[in-house]
């Protein structure tokens, strides 16, 4: 049955003009079906290029089954939910219900829009905020989700955003006045009457570790469980099966008080006093955390005389909201739920200060404004298995990038999975003809002195000669400025650099340019998909090893070693293999792509274990001189003329 979906004649060939018949693409499905057959675990790397959506989705939806799909990004999950299922119920003929649910995050909360008109006509609103309040409020009175995304006159990133949506800490549940409207509570009756439901990991992972007060578990239970870009599962579940308080958590409490206060509760003057201070206490812990974007080691941290100072005050501040908040229980519904949220905070900051408890990582992370503290388990494997366990059915994880020379164990081991079968599927990509990579000579050394500008005189010839449609994927945000800095002094081309505005904007100023360079970190080597020449050159600055400061990977590490393990082999190579799949693949994405991939690290070719990375790499033609792959870009830049205004919108 499955096998007749994706043959030559089958119902895919009708619907899709250009389908061609892909065996790994059917070998997946039918894997697929039989897992759910079975109910049993499965695990499957799927190239580029295999197909692996429509081979998950076909089974999934003939089976009849209540199925979850958890997609790696709200974005992948929009793309899911909008674009490939409805294609598939459509050309299956399938009748069942389908559901999007995001986070509650994404869902206006009516409840805390109407406390936030009150408080902006109280003098002391931002007019730009009042002005995206009212915007919202005339959408409100159309919408039938409440999801934000869909507020064509919000902005993604708009400072508004947490003020309206509710959160585990906020959220009134069912004492809410405004309940019988919640858009949370619709989505998920969504979810529960739906056959199939997409959300995301973040969600899903977060929905295992906290059941949702007032509403329950708020995914549903279900028969089939897919997961697609799996690979980013056991680092986001290590987040959510673990502790963390933030100055933002802190803050956003200290506001709803002061909410309170102002419209409801004017005779209580102290409460004012009370926010006031415990806003002051998250902002000064903040200061003296020091420099942002930096991430570090809570255990060392904890016994500076200077930390453990503001701890006590915030300590202090989080007993006398306490006190106060007790004496006016009953009068206000948001200041009932603060006081809750309170006893939360106060008894999650003691935990977060005894760091003696073995098993965890102890670490903070600070940005401009805000810093959290977190504790996270070293091993996620109990957790999840357990999860397995309780909910029987079929568990389907896969990715482009899972297994390691074909060895899925460092996957599989930090969930704690069993699969019946694993397999890698071989991408129908032909990187003989289609790509060349290259390590170039007489590469300094990694973390040298000097290094941005070595890689800036070697790969400027190399940028012009291919007219930009280059992505230079760093593994530092300190690389990103140094380079962004120097190419803009030594191109004439345009060059765009992470972090000077949101992602979206950056690839779609990148596809508009059409001649760009794009410098980027993290967040561009996966989930990025830029079709045909628009993107013809990805560089690499270095292997992705973890930084080995990194509190979370030296607790691994150290975990690893007492478990006698070689934490250099176990570890960090697997977890560096992995990423570097993710950041090669946005080179090829389509069989008439063509491109180049510079790596800029010796070790590749003089290292022992560079042949693990280069074996769990596509079969790409290697060379050392850097005049090859400038001949190669030359060579499909006239066999490709470049027209701008025709290229493809990119999948993020």
């Amino acid at each position: 049955m499955i096998s007749q979906v994706f043959s030559r004649n089958g119902a895919l060939a009708k619907a899709i003009p250009g389908f061609q018949p892909r065996q790994p693409q059917t070998d997946m499905a039918e894997a697929v079906y039989q897992a759910i057959t079975d109910n049993s675990q499965l695990v499957v790397e799927a190239g580029t290029g295999t197909g692996k959506t429509y081979a998950y989705l076909a089974p999934a939806l003939l089976s009849g089954k209540k199925t979850i799909i958890s997609t790696g990004s709200k974005n992948l999950q929009e793309q899911l939910f909008h674009r490939d299922l409805p294609l598939m119920t459509e050309t299956l003929g399938y009748s069942g219900q389908v559901a999007l649910l995001k986070g509650r995050a994404n869902y206006l909360c009516p409840e805390r829009l109407s406390r936030q008109m009150v408080e902006s006509h109280d003098g002391h609103a931002d007019p730009t905020l009042l002005s995206q309040l009212v915007k919202v409020r005339s959408w409100s009175s159309e919408t039938k989700t409440g999801d934000l995304g869909e507020c064509d006159d919000l902005a993604e990133d708009s400072p508004v955003i947490p003020s309206i949506t509710s959160t585990n800490d906020n959220c009134l549940g069912k004492e809410c006045p405004s309940y019988q409207d919640c858009f949370v509570v619709k989505a998920r009756q969504r979810a529960m009457d739906a056959d199939v439901v997409v959300v995301n990991h973040h969600l899903f992972l977060a929905d295992l570790a906290i059941k949702e007060t007032g509403f329950g578990e708020l995914i549903p239970e279900a028969e089939v469980f897919v997961f697609d870009e799996a690979h980013q599962i056991p680092d986001i579940a290590s987040q959510y099966f673990g502790q963390s308080l933030s100055s933002r958590q802190l803050q956003e409490l200290a506001k709803d008080i002061n909410i309170a206060y102002r419209t409801e509760l004017r005779d209580t003057k102290q409460l004012e006093k009370v926010a006031d201070r415990l806003y002051g206490a998250a902002a000064d812990l903040r200061i003296v955390l020091g420099e942002p974007g930096f991430r570090g080691n809570w255990r060392d941290m904890v016994g500076s005389p200077a930390i453990a100072r503001e701890l006590v005050r915030l300590t202090d501040a989080l007993e006398l909201a306490e006190e106060v908040l007790k004496l006016s229980l009953g009068r206000c519904q948001l200041l009932d739920a603060a006081f809750e949220r309170t006893i939360v905070f106060k008894a999650r900051l003691a935990r977060l200060c005894d760091t003696t408890i073995p098993g965890y990582s102890y670490w903070y992370e600070c940005s401009k404004m805000h810093f959290t503290l977190n504790i996270t388990p070293l091993s996620v494997a109990e957790k999840f298995r357990e999860q397995i366990q309780i909910q029987v059915g079929a568990w389907i994880f896969t990715s482009a990038t899972l297994a390691v020379e074909d060895d899925f164990s460092h996957f599989s081991h930090r969930l704690g999975l069993e699969p019946a079968k694993q397999f890698a599927l071989p991408s129908p990509f032909d990187y003989s003809s289609q790509a060349i990579l290259c390590v170039p000579r007489f590469l300094p050394e990694p973390n040298s002195p000097g290094l941005a500008n070595t890689l800036i005189e070697m790969l400027t010839p190399v940028i012009e000669k291919n007219q930009g449609r280059c992505f230079f994927l760093c593994t530092s945000h300190h690389m990103v400025r140094s380079l962004s800095a120097g190419f803009r002094e030594t191109l004439d081309l345009p060059v765009l650099a992470q972090g000077e505005t949101s992602k979206q904007r950056l690839l779609a100023e990148f596809l508009e340019l059409g001649n760009a360079l794009l410098v980027a970190t993290g967040a561009f080597w996966e989930g990025v998909d830029v079709r045909g020449q628009a993107l013809s050159c990805v560089i690499i600055d270095k292997l992705p090893f973890t930084a080995p400061d990194d509190p979370l990977l030296k607790a691994r590490i150290e975990d690893c070693r007492l478990r006698g393990g070689d934490a250099f082999s176990q570890v960090q190579i697997p977890d560096a293999v992995i990423t570097l799949k993710q950041g090669v693949g946005r080179l090829i994405r389509d069989q008439s792509d063509h491109g180049a991939l510079v790596i800029c690290d010796n070790r590749l070719v003089s290292r022992q274990y560079g042949d693990t990375f280069l074996r769990s790499l596509p079969p790409i033609p290697r060379t050392r001189d850097l005049g090859n792959v400038s001949h190669f870009l030359a060579e499909i830049n006239q066999d490709s003329k470049f027209d701008a205004d025709a290229s493809p919108t990119p999948e993020v």
